[in-house]
């Protein structure tokens, strides 16, 4: 009797379940899976409150930064512009398009090498003060410890995890 009580002990109970780790091997375990959810969480709210409550600019920095995301919107409306014009007066925008193909090859390359670079260097400058920005909120979030020292379950676990 006392052996298969031994038995049924160690599946089913009695200290290490076998059952139970043997689970986590095909299930998460939902205890841990919150806390890393929980983790998550809090350090996506600590990123967004670094986003949004960064250093005010004066009236100048703000007016380069309004230059700066220009650039973009212009172009795609003028893009659909184009498609526009071409619809509605195709003569006028077959004249434009005759003075466009008259553009010397070089100054082709030029206009290329130019938006290359301004975006090129535009995308280097975010991806920075991005990688800046998550290093800062790294460093400022404390991670709450997932386990407290004053765990009498996890004493045991230790205790028998050590034999």
């Amino acid at each position: 009797m006392g052996v298969v009580t031994e038995v049924f002990g160690s599946v089913f109970g009695g200290g290490r379940n076998v059952v139970a780790e043997t689970a986590e091997v095909f299930r998460v375990n939902a205890e841990a899976q919150a806390q890393r959810e929980s983790e998550a969480s809090h350090a996506a709210l600590a990123q967004f409150a670094a986003e949004f409550g960064g250093a005010w600019q004066g009236w100048f920095d703000q007016f380069v930064d309004g230059l700066n995301r220009l650039p973009r919107p212009v172009m795609a409306f003028g893009v659909i512009g184009l498609f526009v014009s071409a619809a509605v007066n195709p003569v006028w925008f077959s004249e434009r398009m005759h003075g466009v193909a008259l553009v010397p090859e070089p100054l082709w390359w030029l206009l290329g090498a130019i938006v290359s670079f301004y975006f090129g260097a535009r995308h280097q400058t975010k991806g920075m003060e991005f990688r800046r920005s998550v290093a800062e909120t790294v460093a400022r979030v404390s991670v709450p410890d997932a386990v407290s020292d004053d765990n009498p379950a996890l004493e045991e676990w230790r205790i028998h995890a050590t034999k």
